[in-house]
């Protein structure tokens, strides 16, 4: 069992790191107090290669490894937490594109992801079918050469600027086996936006996409009629380890942060690191957060090897971003007084993290996902 990174992906880690750290840390703050994100920051991202990371390799893409999003999505967020999401969205548009899409469309979208001109959202989530995915009520009516899609997406990460988005919507049938997937230019007649007030990922502009007789060529529909569910589940069996990730890159900059404070602030004539108060609590979340990361990092190998992988996410999901708002909240604890205040990162990066407690599953889907891949779908309490 090896669990040392290869050359490349070592030297791909740092070089983000390094960006993270110089490039985005300095203004984490600026976007989440309302300052406008300027879309050219994304082609820094397509410039080190992030953006294609998924895209295959013909349509300008590296057509990358898995634990290349995860390391990734764990170095962008010790700069800025809310970067994490670009790795995220990029490599399931670019995903969904390159394995169902006519080449038509193929050879329109995969380009502009892969150099960041573009960017697709994901559009599973509405406002009474969360966690109950496969009961979606929007709707896509075949009407000749295109599609009539009508419905509300909520709580779409990047919705406030995406420039297409992976619409999930009912094409026939009850739950799971009647929902296709569409991808929907957003200029399109009949798609508005509403972006909202949240508390924390205020960058990505999450918020609601509507449609209102939406027209689509019926070319734009990815893969066949009833498969849009299953393509949404098999993106989340690896976004939940690099969501996973994102929250153990910020748990991981806020103890290093931590430790060369305590290291440094003096208490009852001896540095606070001096006090196994502090020493224990700091060695607890250091190993807390290290196994979750472990743990993500299995599930995206699994994900290279073409293992099985759905528990491993699931509890990847679960773990990371548990064990990361338990540390950065310590890290506010740590830093007593000092700590509570807004001229630090904790604050933020603590609000930022909880979304991702809440994205792509809660912690009881997780579990629930868990307990059935290893007792038994008979077993479960909905059967």
């Amino acid at each position: 069992m090896d669990f040392a990174l290869s050359d490349e992906q070592r030297l791909f880690a740092e070089t983000v790191r390094r960006f993270a750290l110089q490039r985005l840390k300095p203004d984490y703050a600026t976007w989440d107090r309302g300052e406008p994100f300027p879309r050219e920051r994304v082609a820094e991202l397509a410039q080190l290669g992030i953006t294609g990371l998924r895209v295959p390799a013909e349509y300008g893409g590296a057509d990358a490894h898995y634990v290349m999003l995860g390391i990734a999505a764990e170095e962008l967020a010790r700069g800025d937490f809310n970067y994490s999401l670009f790795v995220q969205l990029y490599s399931i548009g670019s995903e969904l594109i390159g394995q169902h899409a006519r080449e038509a469309v193929k050879r329109v979208w995969l380009p502009r992801l892969a150099d960041g001109s573009a960017l697709a959202a994901f559009g599973l989530t509405e406002p009474a079918a969360g966690s109950d995915a496969a009961n979606l009520t929007t709707t896509a009516v075949r009407d000749g050469d295109e599609y009539v899609i009508s419905g509300e997406k909520a709580s779409i990460t990047f919705a406030g600027y995406a420039d297409a988005c992976a619409v999930f919507a009912r094409t026939g049938g009850e739950g799971a086996h009647g929902v296709s997937t569409f991808l929907v230019p957003l200029d399109a007649p009949g798609v508005t936006r509403q972006v909202y007030r949240s508390p924390g990922e205020r960058l990505t502009q999450r918020g609601s996409l509507y449609f209102d007789q939406v027209r689509v060529p019926a070319d734009h529909l990815l893969g066949a009629e009833g498969k849009g569910f299953y393509q949404a589940m098999g993106a989340f069996d690896y976004n939940r380890a690099v969501i996973a990730l994102a929250c153990v890159g910020a748990a991981e900059q806020s103890l290093d942060e931590t430790i060369a404070y305590v290291k440094e602030r003096q208490s009852f004539g001896r540095p606070l690191a001096k006090h196994e108060a502090v020493s224990f609590q700091l060695a607890e979340h250091l190993t807390l957060v290290e196994a979750a990361r472990l743990l993500a990092y299995e599930c995206l190998w699994k994900r290279d090897q073409g293992e099985p992988h759905t528990k491993e996410a699931a509890m990847a999901k679960w773990l990371g971003p548990k064990v990361a708002v338990d540390a950065i909240h310590a890290c506010i604890w740590l830093h007593g007084h000092y700590g509570y205040n807004m001229d630090l990162p904790f604050e933020q990066r603590l609000r930022d993290a909880i979304g991702l407690e809440i994205g792509d599953g809660t912690p009881e889907i997780m579990k629930g996902i868990i307990a059935r891949e290893v007792i038994g779908r008979d077993y479960m309490p909905y059967r």
